[in-house]
Parts: C-alpha cells; structure tokens; sequence
C-alpha cells in the first residue's frame, strides 16, 4: 500500500480514540434495532461526520453506515472527493462499502473487526488493494478489534434469544 502524508500526524492513540467515536455510534444502532456498525470520518484530529447503520429504519438496503458517514462528510466539505480523510469503522467494510471507500478517494481506511463472511478488505476480496483500480487507500484493521466483534456478537446472541420459542 502506498503511504501518505496526512494532516495533522495522527497517532495510534487518535486511531483508538476515533474507533472509540465510531462505537458509540455502532452502540446508537444496536439500540435502534440496527446491526450495530457505527463509523465516523475525520479531517486530522477532528471528526466531521458520524454515522451508524438505518437499513432497517430507512427500509435502504444501501443505508450502510460506511455510505451515510460518506454522504454526510462530503456534504460537510463541499466536495466528492474525500483526499485528506480517514473513515474509521466498527466492521470490516463489505464489498459495497470497500467500493465506495474507493470512489470518495480517502486518504486511509481504518476498521475494527474482521468480517469472514463478507468482508471485502482482505476477508473475502480485497477491494481497496487492487492494483486495476485508480485509487488505493492505506488500510489499518483490527483497531479496537475486540470490542467492536463483541459488541456485534452480543447483538446477535440478543436477537436470536427473542426468536427462540
């Protein structure tokens, strides 16, 4: 992956603490009934836009936190081309959301937890290292990794408990 140079010279403490940003929002979801996926773009050492999974509450299957925290932080910045930003995620980015991660042109991709089943930045594909592709964004999984895989697995464990008889 090629390596950029970055405002403001985010640390490893500032990954912490913006995966930390994006588990509030993923917590805000799971209590919305939403699988509980939270993301927050920032420009350096600020957030500009936050956002956690509505695909139930919207009834969009595109309402994946990935595409609102894009949608939102490009509408914040006046522009498509998200260079000079770093979106920090609960879960692995599925193939939708790797692509569009692409397509804005973010500086780097930061996640959580790997998703075996669907998990397009190196589970399943590997989208944002594709070398067809005009655009590659540094990667930087597993931040935070256990808390962000717990807070889904207790979801889960949730909502299969009510369906049982």
């Amino acid at each position: 992956m090629r390596k950029r140079a970055f405002v403001g010279n985010v640390t490893d403490a500032d990954h912490f603490r913006f995966m930390e940003e994006a588990l509030v929002e993923a917590r805000v979801a799971g209590d919305r009934g939403e699988v509980p996926v939270g993301a927050v773009v920032t420009v350096g050492h600020e957030v500009v836009a936050r956002a956690g999974n509505r695909r139930e509450g919207d009834a969009d299957p595109l309402a994946h936190a990935e595409v609102l925290v894009l949608r939102e932080a490009a509408r914040r910045l006046g522009r498509w081309r998200l260079h000079g930003c770093t979106l920090y995620v609960t879960l692995e980015p599925c193939a939708m959301c790797a692509g569009a991660v692409v397509l804005a042109r973010l500086d780097r991709l930061v996640f959580g937890a790997l998703d075996p089943k669907a998990g397009a930045v190196g589970s399943v594909f590997d989208i944002p290292s594709d070398t067809r592709l005009n655009h590659r964004p540094e990667v930087i999984g597993g931040v935070l990794a256990e808390d962000c895989a717990d807070l889904l697995s207790s979801f889960f464990e949730t909502r299969r408990g009510r369906k049982q008889p």
